[in-house]
């Protein structure tokens, strides 16, 4: 049985080395790798390493290993890096020279926000679960002396994520993590009550991670203008408390309130969205997922789901583009059936299959349908389909969502929230799943140009 630290010793020289290594970090499925020289990577051999489930060359260069795995192997890839001595070691000039060439404005703000939102996923899935089961025990009458204790866990964590957004937006925009936080503190504190702006009294909360975004953004631009004008001895001190008095009363007098409207025209559109065409933006939502995933432009949606749950419990958007996945399952079990010529391409989709079924769609993606072109779009038209039934159901009032990100498939079903209830919100999501298997899989089947792939396999044998 293959080890993480297998899986990270081969994959170290298939990279170009520890000297090639500028940076390490990993989402919940990939493992991110800044190259000096991405030239010196043996990618066939890499696709070939037993866990590798893909690749993806982005800003950095992305290995797929699927959720769980990329962690431990994340972890044994760093400590090879830190024994080799090569991490600290690699000189500045490799490292501007690497973010210089992949650092488009657009990569570079994906990244960012990324890096501010991904590391809070793991916690936005524990507490939505949580949230989900005392949903369900609260609505059936059981173990109601375990449901008001079992309500605090998620809610903690939901009532300080400004403060985690804050910490993180200070940290990857170049600001004292601490500090950003603090600023972002302010939207959430209850005394903001007793404030009013603009003539209206705000509201703990109000802006949300959206205003906690901006308030870390304005504390870490005031810290940096600070640190290059206090002289040395006064800066422990001045530039602190600078830092929290100019951008707290900009976010109390200012940001709050702006923040506050934007936030509550993303869930107001959301839901006018869907409540009037939910049809079609669930088909062009459902459609358009799998691109966005496979060229990483998914991370952009993260504060727009943080925000929905946030403002209403629950993302209504997320269920419909796990429809993308279904499409792609449909279309993988269309491939595995008329390929059966092709032991190599059957084994691979026995193998990623699971994770697909679960809602981790790149395995299929660079290992099936996109090498075969035509089975990609066939796909997408599954997800569009699947999309379309769920958006059709919450223009008929019964809206789908879900209380945390990162999870889909059947995956997603302990953390479904409805308006319909729990059994109409399954059931709605149940179906939509298995209208995206069989559109995936007819659509697949019939128009995935695999016909002349399997007479030329026949031939061929």
């Amino acid at each position: 049985m293959t080890t993480s630290y297998d899986t990270a010793a081969a994959l170290l020289p298939l990279v170009g080395g520890p000297a090639n290594i500028t940076s390490v970090a990993h989402c919940m499925t990939r493992l991110r790798l800044g190259l000096a020289d991405r030239s010196l990577v043996d990618e066939e051999a890499l696709r070939a390493v037993p866990g590798v489930l893909g690749v993806v060359e982005d800003d950095t260069y992305q290995i797929v290993l699927g959720p769980g795995v990329v962690a431990r192997v994340t972890a044994e890839f760093e400590a090879l890096l830190t024994s080799a001595g090569q991490l600290a070691a690699k000189g500045e000039a490799l490292k501007a020279e690497a973010k210089a060439r992949n650092a488009t404005p657009g990569k570079l703000l994906l990244r960012r926000l990324a890096n501010i939102f991904v590391p809070l996923i793991p916690a936005l899935i524990g507490c939505g679960i949580l949230a989900g089961v005392n949903g369900l025990l609260v609505n059936l009458g059981w173990l109601p002396g375990v449901t008001a204790a079992l309500s605090v866990l998620p809610a903690a964590f939901m009532s300080l994520i400004a403060v985690f957004v804050g910490h993180n937006t200070a940290k990857e925009f170049g600001g004292t993590p601490v500090l950003g936080g603090a600023v972002a503190a302010v939207v959430v504190y209850p005394g903001v009550a007793k404030v009013t702006a603009f003539g209206v009294t705000l509201a703990p909360g109000q802006g949300g991670v959206l205003g906690a975004l901006a308030a870390a953004l304005l504390g870490t631009y005031v810290e940096k203008r600070c640190r290059g004008r206090v002289p040395g001895a006064l800066d422990v001190l001045l530039t602190p408390t600078v830092t929290v008095l100019v951008a707290g009363l900009g976010t109390l007098y200012g940001l709050m309130y702006a923040a506050g409207e934007i936030s509550t025209a993303i869930g107001t559109a959301a839901n006018w969205l869907l409540s009037t065409t939910g049809a079609f933006a669930g088909l062009v939502l459902g459609g358009l997922f799998l691109p966005l995933v496979m060229l990483g432009l998914h991370q952009a949606l993260i504060p727009i789901h943080t925000t929905l749950i946030e403002q209403q419990g629950h993302t209504v958007l997320l269920p419909i583009l796990a429809m993308a996945g279904a499409g792609q399952v449909g279309a993988a079990l269309a491939v595995y059936v008329r390929l059966h010529h092709d032991t190599s391409l059957r084994t691979t989709i026995k193998s990623a299959l699971p994770a697909g079924l679960l809602g981790v769609g790149e395995p299929l993606i660079y290992g099936v349908s996109l090498p075969l072109g035509r089975p990609f779009l066939t796909a997408c038209v599954g997800g569009a389909a699947g999309g379309a039934f769920i958006g059709t159901f919450a223009m008929l009032g019964d809206h789908v969502g879900s209380t945390a990100i990162g999870p889909s498939g059947w995956a997603l079903f302990p953390l479904l929230s409805g308006d319909g209830g729990w059994a109409t919100t399954v059931t709605v999501y149940a179906g939509g799943l298995i209208t995206g298997y069989v559109v995936g899989f007819g659509a697949t089947y019939l128009f995935g140009g695999l016909q002349r792939a399997a007479e030329g396999g026949r031939g061929a044998g």
